[in-house]
Order: C-alpha cells, then sequence, then structure tokens
C-alpha cells in the first residue's frame, strides 16, 4: 500500500502537458475516446521542452501526447529532434519517434527511423541503424545509446566510425562526441584508408583527433611487410611509432622471419624494429628453425635490403648447428652473419671457435653456404669413448663449406696443425694417433667423419700407436673445451650462464693459460706415477 501510495503521489506532482498554440481543437469520443483532437500549428510544453507538430492528439487524463506532421522537439538550447510521428508520455517523460527521424545538438547529428527519448535520464536510444554524424567522424551501428550530459554514444552491432583518414569497424563502442574519442569494448579494427594498414583489438582506446591507439586485449598491428601481436600496443600512426608489452610476435611477412619478446618499438619511416627481454629471431628453411636469442635485437632496414644486429648473451640454435658469442651482425642482402666476441659454433659433434666467425647463407633458399672462421682458428671433436680424448684442428683461419646444411669441406690455411685418435671402424678400439703440421690442410667430411685429408707444403707428421703417443701432445695449446655451454634444447638459448661461464668469457686468454698449466699439472703427475713401483704394468 505504502509503494502504491508513492507511485500515485509521484504521478500527481509531475506536471501535465501544457497546449500552448493550435489552430483548431475538438473531440470525437466515438473514433478517439478521451483525446482532445489539434490541428494545425500544434504546440504544447511540458517541463522545459516544446514539442511542434501539424496535429495531435492529447490525452489529458493520462498526460499522453501523440503528435504527427513534421514533427519538433526542442529541449531548451541542448537538443532539436525532428520526425514524422511521436508519442510522448508525461507521466514518464519519454518520446518515442519514428520516421525520418533526426536529432540535432552542438557537437553531432543522429539520423534514424525510430528512437527513443528518455528526458528523466537524459539518454536517447536506438535498436534499428542509426548514423551519427560530427565534424569529424561518421557513426554507424544497429543499437546504440546517447548520453546527453556525458555527449557518449554507446554503440553496438556492426559499428563503423569513418573519417576521411581512417575506418574503425567494431562490435562495441563508446564514441564522446565533444572529444573525439572512442573506446573499445570488443572485436574492434582500424584500417587506415591511405596505405591499408590495419590495428586489430578486442579492447582499447582510440583518439580519432591525432590517431594515436593503444590497445589491452590481442592487439595486432598490420603493416606492409610486417605483423605484430601483442598483449598491450601503443600505435601512433602519425609518428609511425609503436610498442608493444608481453608476449610479442613479429612476424616479417616478406623473409618469414619472426621475432619475439616481452618490450618493443617500431618506427615505421626508419623502418627499424628493436625488441628486448626474451628476444629472440626465428627463421625456417624447410622445416628446421633458426633461432637466434639475445638481450636486445635490432632490425633495420626495408624487406630487401634488411639488417638484423643482436646485442649481448647471443646464442643460436639450429638443429645441426648451435652458437654462442656477444654480438651478431646479420645481412640479408648478402646472407652473410658475422659473429664477434668470443664467438663459438658447435654443428654436429664439433666445437669451432675463432676470434670472429662468419657464416654465409645463399640469399634464395635459406641455406648455410659458407664457414669462415678468422684468426685462432680452432675445432675440436670429442672422442666417441674417452673422455680424454679429443680430435683437433688449428690454424690461423678455417674455411668449411656447406651442402645440404651439413659441414663437407673444411680448409685450414695458415700455420695448420691436425690431431686425431683413429678407431677400428668394427671394435672402435684406439689404434692410432696422428699428429700433421703443414702450411695448409684441407679435410673432406662425411656423416660428420673425415673420409679425406690433404696437406700443403706439409712440414712434419707422424702417427702413433696409443702407448707411444706423448702424454703432453695430447692437447694444442690453446685447447678449452666448452661442451657445457652448449645449447642442447631450444628451451637452453635463455637460460644464463654461470658465474664461472662469465668470467671465462671475459677472460678467455687468462683462462686457457690456466687450462694448460692445470693439464700439465695432470700430465706431471701421470709421468710420476708411471715410474712408481705401484703403476700397472699395462699403460
Amino acid at each position: 500500500m505504502l509503494f502504491a501510495f508513492q507511485i500515485l503521489h509521484g504521478y500527481a506532482q509531475t506536471k501535465k502537458i501544457k497546449i500552448l498554440s493550435s489552430q483548431y481543437s475538438e473531440t470525437n469520443e466515438e473514433e478517439y475516446p478521451g483525446a482532445t483532437i489539434l490541428i494545425g500549428n500544434v504546440k504544447i510544453e511540458h517541463e522545459g521542452a516544446t514539442l511542434e507538430c501539424k496535429q495531435a492528439l492529447l490525452y489529458k487524463k493520462e498526460n499522453l501526447f501523440k503528435a504527427a506532421g513534421e514533427v519538433i522537439i526542442e529541449q531548451g538550447d541542448t537538443i532539436i529532434q525532428y520526425s514524422d510521428f511521436t508519442s510522448y508520455n508525461g507521466n514518464t517523460k519519454r518520446a518515442k519517434s519514428w520516421g525520418n527521424v533526426e536529432i540535432i545538438d552542438k557537437e553531432m547529428k543522429l539520423s534514424t527511423d525510430t528512437l527513443d527519448f528518455d528526458r528523466q535520464n537524459q539518454v536517447l536510444f536506438y535498436k534499428h541503424y542509426a548514423t551519427i554524424r560530427d565534424k569529424k567522424n561518421t557513426l554507424k551501428s544497429k543499437k546504440g545509446t546517447y548520453l546527453l550530459k556525458e555527449k557518449r554514444f554507446t554503440a553496438k552491432t556492426k559499428v563503423s566510425l569513418v573519417n576521411p583518414k581512417n575506418h574503425l569497424a567494431s562490435d562495441h563502442l563508446d564514441y564522446y562526441t565533444n572529444t573525439k574519442l572512442a573506446y573499445l569494448y570488443g572485436p574492434s579494427t582500424i584500417t587506415n584508408l591511405k596505405d591499408s594498414s590495419r590495428v586489430y583489438s578486442e579492447r582499447g582506446f582510440y583518439d580519432t583527433n591525432t590517431e594515436v591507439s593503444y590497445f589491452v586485449k590481442r592487439a595486432k598491428l598490420f603493416l606492409k611487410d610486417r605483423t605484430i601481436a601483442a598483449d598491450s600496443l601503443y600505435y601512433d600512426k602519425r609518428q609511425g611509432f609503436a610498442s608493444a608489452s608481453n608476449r610479442i610476435k613479429v612476424i616479417d611477412t616478406v623473409k618469414h622471419m619472426v621475432t619475439k619478446g616481452n618490450y618493443a618499438e617500431l618506427f615505421e619511416d626508419k623502418d627499424s624494429l628493436f625488441i628486448t627481454d626474451k628476444a629472440v629471431s626465428i627463421s625456417e628453411q624447410e622445416g628446421d628453425s633458426t633461432y637466434i636469442h639475445g638481450d636486445k635485437i635490432l632490425v633495420t632496414g626495408k624487406s630487401e635490403n634488411r639488417i638484423i644486429r643482436v646485442f649481448n648473451n647471443v646464442k643460436i640454435f639450429k638443429s645441426n648447428l648451435q652458437g654462442k658469442c656477444d654480438s651478431i651482425h646479420a645481412s640479408q642482402i648478402t646472407g652473410l652473419t658475422r659473429m664477434f666476441d668470443n664467438p663459438i659454433l658447435w654443428s654436429e659433434k664439433k666445437q669451432i671457435t675463432g676470434d670472429s666467425i662468419h657464416l654465409l647463407s645463399d640469399k634464395e633458399s635459406n641455406k648455410l653456404d659458407s664457414l669462415f672462421v678468422y684468426n685462432n682458428a680452432f675445432m675440436i671433436q670429442k672422442d666417441t669413448l674417452s673422455i680424454d680424448y679429443f680430435n683437433q684442428i688449428k690454424g690461423r683461419n678455417i674455411y668449411g663449406k656447406f651442402t645440404e646444411n651439413e659441414l663437407r669441406t673444411v680448409l685450414v690455411k695458415g700455420n695448420a696443425e691436425s690431431l686425431y685418435f683413429n678407431r677400428n671402424d668394427k671394435s672402435q678400439e684406439l689404434e692410432t694417433i696422428t699428429k700433421e703440421i703443414a702450411s695448409d690442410i684441407e679435410f673432406t667430411l662425411e656423416s660428420n667423419e673425415i673420409i679425406q685429408t690433404k696437406y700443403f707444403k706439409k712440414s712434419e707428421g707422424k702417427t702413433y700407436p696409443p702407448s707411444e703417443f706423448p702424454l703432453e701432445g695430447q692437447k694444442f695449446k690453446g685447447f678449452l673445451w666448452r661442451g657445457e655451454e652448449q645449447p642442447l634444447v631450444m628451451e637452453d638459448i635463455f637460460k644464463k650462464d654461470s658465474t664461472d661461464t662469465k668470467v671465462a668469457n671475459k677472460n678467455r686468454k687468462e683462462v686457457v693459460e690456466n687450462a694448460e698449466k692445470a693439464f700439465q699439472k695432470e700430465l706431471d703427475r701421470k709421468k710420476i706415477l708411471s715410474k712408481s713401483k705401484f703403476a700397472p704394468k699395462n699403460k
């Protein structure tokens, strides 16, 4: 009863619709019971709003007004509405208009076929498509509401926001007609009409004035030769700048290369991409991927002239090739990849080191073609059965040739030395140990084994039975086995090096000298042991 009383009291407080003018009025209880018929220049007023039309029905008891013919509603200086028909309820202060409906305020113009106007809450809403135009943009959607006080449209279903530069398509967005800002709440795509670049997201913000956008859900940026996907993406179209965060994936659609990380910056005009935080570059060739990881990756240049630079703590992983260095410079123009600062490669069972290492790939097929190791070149292969024996090749420079991504030919150029522990093919017993010194040595490999050796200007060499080989000759000067640093699976490239390894990388010369001293100490111990009465009779 109290609730009913409050409703009745509220209606009692509602002001009645007031007739301001009419050329003719009458009643017809048979056709329009309870209504006053108004014809010609009809004008009414209700709580700050006026309504004009050609003819109308006024139901005084229900406080209801039905207008037809050139209907105009004015609400102070806020909006003007035009339509063919309108039904207005003075108790609820709600109007329903249909037929060529137009709404005009200081910020925009709305056109639709049917529109509801809640004057109590100052909200317009439509369910059968509408077009909203302001000085900057044209907004269309199937459903929507407009909050007059906030100047905000909430548009849903088949939404488009268009201006001369960009086209935005969405399922759900909020658009402010006074600031020209759009907030996206569903799958949305912004397409630049000049260069066809696109941005996609399912939640974000877009400033139609500055063409700046920020997305925080499933963001993707589609450029001419790149696609960037990330958890969050900031994009300034005019400046040609984008920054992305978390789970970033940059796809080079021309070179079929992928770069990943957790923070990236892209400069379109400079064709420059910077990526860090677990950064990795991935290229694929015939089903086999090459991963290059570093603290920072910088990709510059257009697709046909692209340079890739990887800085600090660089690691490489490929099924048949792994590597490590401090920095890499790779050119997609020449196909040349250069490794600097204590570089090392592992190819199958071989460890390759030098002052700098270069790899040349075929520009078309992306297959490995050649290997260049400059200054202090050293190749080591661990013996298959003994932890003490290492096959070794040493010289000034090493040049290698790949066939089908496998190292087949190796030329050691300048002060070449080789040491090989030769085993029986069937029994795998150690039969001989061969040590050679020459100006140059060329090796031919098959299935990762040397099948042919060619010496140039041979100076000395000898093949020993294992029992006669001098202990001090087992390792060349500068020998250092670094097998514990090799990435064995792709995930290893993200592992941080231990403190000992970092020190070794920074002080390579000192580490090599210490290793040689330790080896010599071990040799001296063995010599002493061999002279002892406790020494075994068979060596």
